[in-house]
């Protein structure tokens, strides 16, 4: 419609719409500077600390923010206490058998797994946002520790520095984890893609049965190690020696009643505590056994050591004096950004299950509390536990009562039962834990993951096979090296699009994916599509998009490209490089008579470019609001014969 407006009409009718073109451009140009980095970090704190909605700063607020009990529980009703108290109730039945046994699997005496199902818990309930996730010790972070504490302090040889280590570690962890929240880094737990959670867990619950064949089998190894050729080199060397198979009789038997009833649980999910109840009922009915027929004395292991009552203080036992306190830091840093990636899967499943949104940030804080307190009252590294948290949500919890109750059992049990917990079969315990491994393997994700992407996969199987052969800190630095190779390689190498114009519409995009868009005569249009423009990719870009233009002119021999509009509406941000870049970019395109539009420039990128003087080097004119704007004002331009060759 434009080419066919007569010269003398397009005087009349362009001084208007430039007008309100340059008012626009205005709008982008003249926007205010972005906030300060202080005034960001001071922005977050508040975010982070006071709850959604409430910026007054008042002393309410700032406890309903750090407690949010404070605000919940005010409408708390009896009705719901009902569900929460049968939830914890079924909560612990299952709790105590688990912590008992992961608490073995981090080679620490069995009371230290009970004590961490009381504080954090606790802990948690105050100062936590999910409703549904049930605290305390699991597997992964369990083997993780040992994994890692063992190549520092032998726990065979020096039980007692390897405990003092772990609540080290735990303190580290509490305190990574909470700064993590206060000041928003929650991105670092993201370093750890779905892929690579996939393929971790899925070697380590192999690594993990793996073990249990000790208990499992009554029988004894020496090696410290946790890869699969190591682990299995020991068992079948200790076999050769004498060892009594009614450990595995009896192992096996209360293994495959947890997992009919599991299955039963599954069918009928009215039976939802059957398989909740089934560990503890294990525990309860061998130990009877055991005690009853005296099968310790006929080579049963049982676990013997249990110290009961409250939880003891630790502070006197915390080694920051230690010339470990490092290796305590680094391998905290590790568990805090494991044990945070397994909780905030778990509580966001479960609350998009229920309808609400959980803050990642505040559950980093209650979570890093938690084991700061923790670290200080003879526990280890407590998360989310997923079978716990699937459990209590089956129970009908209404809030984190749940874990109020659970713990208040569990402390009861510490008190009350420890002494008929003395002779509890070891084999039981390796079955308790054997039979939650299934739910850390999941072969179909792994093949959903194999089916939308091939990188990702192999970022899964690359933390698989290196847990499985190597170790697991082997493991998650495949996972991590291979995620980070994947985003470099993408930041370094992104794509840029020439857009063209839809029929019928003002919507550019790329000619590409859209066949049918059409490209604007003289004029080329090119996106780039990268978050930064910056020292990894600049000159990358840059040699793309003059390749672009020099491909455009060899195909277009009817018009040259006389106008290059840059897309940077993709572009969050912008370094000296990436502006140096521009610069250069600029020259080449003067020097062949092409002129240069910047179109939809970020806060961020627009106000850099003022500062740098690139605006005032290519003039305000040459800066769009959009694409739109910037093909209107060249065509109306070349319409008039102006130009700048």
């Amino acid at each position: 419609m434009m080419n066919t407006l007569p010269a003398d009409n397009f005087t009349v009718e362009l001084q208007p719409l430039d007008n309100h073109r340059a008012e626009k451009a205005k709008w982008l140009l003249n926007s205010p500077d972005p906030p300060s980095l202080w005034h960001q970090l001071t922005t977050t704190m508040r975010q982070t600390v006071l709850p959604l909605g409430n910026t007054g700063g008042t002393a309410v607020c700032f406890l309903q923010g750090i407690f949010p009990i404070l605000k919940w529980g005010r409408n708390y009703k009896a009705a719901q206490f009902k569900n929460d108290f049968m939830a914890g109730l079924t909560l612990a039945s299952l709790c105590i058998p688990q912590s008992i046994g992961y608490a073995t699997l981090a080679k620490l005496e069995p009371q230290y797994g009970l004590y961490t199902s009381v504080v954090p818990p606790l802990i948690y309930a105050l100062m936590g946002s999910s409703r549904e996730i049930a605290i305390g010790p699991v597997a992964v972070v369990s083997l993780l520790l040992y994994a890692m504490i063992q190549k520092i302090v032998d726990p065979f040889v020096d039980p007692t520095n390897y405990t003092r280590l772990v609540f080290t570690v735990t303190f580290f962890a509490g305190t990574f984890q909470a700064l993590f929240g206060l000041f928003r880094l929650g991105f670092l737990v993201d370093f750890l893609s779905h892929a690579a959670i996939v393929g971790f867990m899925g070697g380590a619950a192999i690594v993990i049965g793996l073990q249990q064949l000790k208990g499992l089998l009554g029988i004894n190894y020496s090696t410290t190690k946790t890869d699969i050729v190591s682990v299995l080199d020991a068992v079948v060397k200790s076999l050769h020696h004498p060892w009594n198979p009614l450990n595995f009789v009896l192992g096996c038997s209360f293994l495959i009643f947890i997992l009919i009833t599991r299955f039963i649980g599954r069918r009928n999910r009215k039976l939802f505590w059957l398989p909740a109840m089934a560990p503890l009922f294990s525990v309860i009915l061998s130990t009877l056994i055991v005690y009853l027929t005296k099968a310790d004395k006929h080579g049963i292991k049982i676990v013997k050591h249990f110290k009961g009552g409250l939880n003891p203080s630790s502070v006197h036992q915390l080694q920051f004096g230690s010339p470990h306190v490092g290796e305590a830091a680094k391998i905290g840093l590790i568990c805090a950004i494991i044990a945070l990636t397994e909780a905030i899967a778990v509580g966001r499943s479960f609350a998009s299950l229920k309808g609400y949104q959980l803050d990642g940030n505040k559950e980093m804080v209650a979570m890093g509390f938690m084991n700061i307190v923790g670290s200080l009252t003879s526990c280890y590294t407590a998360t989310g536990s997923f079978s716990r948290t699937a459990v209590n949500f089956s129970a009908g919890c209404e809030t984190v009562v749940s874990n109020i109750v659970m713990a208040i059992t569990v402390l009861l049990s510490l008190v009350f039962l420890t002494r008929l917990l003395y002779y509890t079969p070891i084999a039981i315990l390796a079955s308790i834990i054997l039979s939650a491994l299934p739910g850390l393997i999941d072969l179909n994700e792994a093949y959903n993951i194999w089916k939308l992407d091939k990188l990702d996969f192999l970022v899964c199987i690359g933390a698989f096979f290196g847990v499985l052969f190597r170790s697991v800190e082997i493991g998650l630095l495949i996972a991590i090296v291979i995620s980070f190779a994947k985003i470099i390689l993408n930041s370094i190498r992104p794509s840029t699009e020439v857009q063209g114009k839809l029929p019928a519409t003002d919507i550019f995009c790329d000619i590409t994916q859209f066949p049918m868009a059409t490209k604007i005569s003289g004029i080329l249009i090119i996106r780039v599509n990268s978050g930064t423009l910056c020292f990894a990719n600049a000159n990358f870009i840059k040699e793309r998009i003059l390749t672009s233009v020099i491909d455009e002119n060899d195909e277009n021999t009817r018009e040259r490209v006389g106008v290059l509009v840059l897309d940077m509406s993709n572009v969050m941000n912008i370094d000296t490089s990436g502006i140096i870049a521009l610069e250069e970019l600029h020259k080449k395109l003067i020097s062949q008579c092409i002129e240069f539009a910047v179109a939809n420039p970020r806060w961020t990128v627009i106000n850099k470019l003022k500062l740098a003087k690139f605006v005032d080097k290519i003039g305000a004119e040459r800066v769009f609001l959009t694409v739109e704007d910037a093909v209107d004002a060249f065509l109306r331009l070349k319409m008039t014969g102006l130009g700048s060759c």
